[in-house]
């Protein structure tokens, strides 16, 4: 969970989110659901704030049924596919959901 002054308080990531999600093509849905999953898990440190950013639009793509290859997540949030790969699965536990074993 988190309070309201977040989203101020990550405003810029929040556009960051929205930016990445217009170039991949996310809908109105995948969009709300990775700013939510990013400001349930953000963290004060600016660089921690990137990758969790992009692994929670990977990890909303795929509750939205809007999959997207980790690289190209990555590459819309600039970030390694690799920060994606390591950090999106506990973000989509946290959320309730069981990854898929693929």
């Amino acid at each position: 969970m988190y309070r309201a002054s977040d989203r101020v308080d990550n405003a810029a990531w929040i556009d960051r989110i929205d930016d990445a999600c217009a170039a991949l093509d996310l809908d109105a849905e995948a969009r709300s659901t990775a700013t939510d999953l990013f400001l349930s898990r953000a963290p004060d440190d600016e660089q921690g704030k990137r990758v969790v950013a992009a692994a929670s639009l990977y990890a909303a793509a795929l509750i939205r049924g809007q999959e997207r290859s980790q690289s190209a997540v990555a590459d819309a949030m600039d970030v390694s596919r690799l920060s994606v790969q390591q950090r999106w699965k506990p973000i989509l536990e946290d959320a309730g959901f069981t990854p898929p074993t693929w």
